[in-house]
């Protein structure tokens, strides 16, 4: 309300150096001056700040958002958020052209037979696998049986 008063007053469109020959305009010029410098310290504060949450951008680790996805729901209701299934490895991959399996899928399995070699077992070594599996229970889950020795 008084800054709509003082912008209306004739003495807030002179100079200021003008201000203390006009009657009451030294009051405006004040007033002037506190919102010029109020204005400034929150435009420094907004630049710092900005500064600030820059440099804690840059600085802060980033942390690995959680994977998310949508579960529809009824006409009225919006989707609610499920989290999603994590890509695992396959349990079962392909021996290479030796019949020698990667590290991470120890097992050796024959399908002809439908027998699997577990690392340590006394023909793991000299078996070439048809297909590796990640754990002896992937191959049972396939329908192959652990050898005998």
């Amino acid at each position: 309300m008084r800054s709509s008063l003082v912008m209306n007053q004739s003495c807030c469109q002179t100079a200021a150096f003008l201000s203390t020959a006009i009657p009451g305009c030294e009051r405006a010029t004040r007033e002037n001056r506190s919102v010029r410098r109020s204005v400034r310290r929150v435009i420094g504060l907004g630049i710092l700040a900005g500064a600030g949450y820059a440099l804690w951008r840059k600085v802060a680790p980033a942390t690995p958002s959680p994977r998310v996805g949508w579960k529809p729901q009824p006409f009225p209701f919006p989707p609610l958020p499920a989290p999603l299934e994590e890509p695992h490895e396959p349990a079962r991959v392909d021996a290479d052209a030796d019949g020698q399996c990667p590290p991470d899928h120890p097992v050796k399995a024959k399908l002809a037979s439908g027998i699997f070699h577990i690392p340590g077992g006394a023909n793991y070594e000299r078996t070439r696998a048809d297909c590796c599996y990640v754990s002896a229970e992937a191959a049972e889950a396939d329908g192959l049986r652990a050898s005998k020795r």
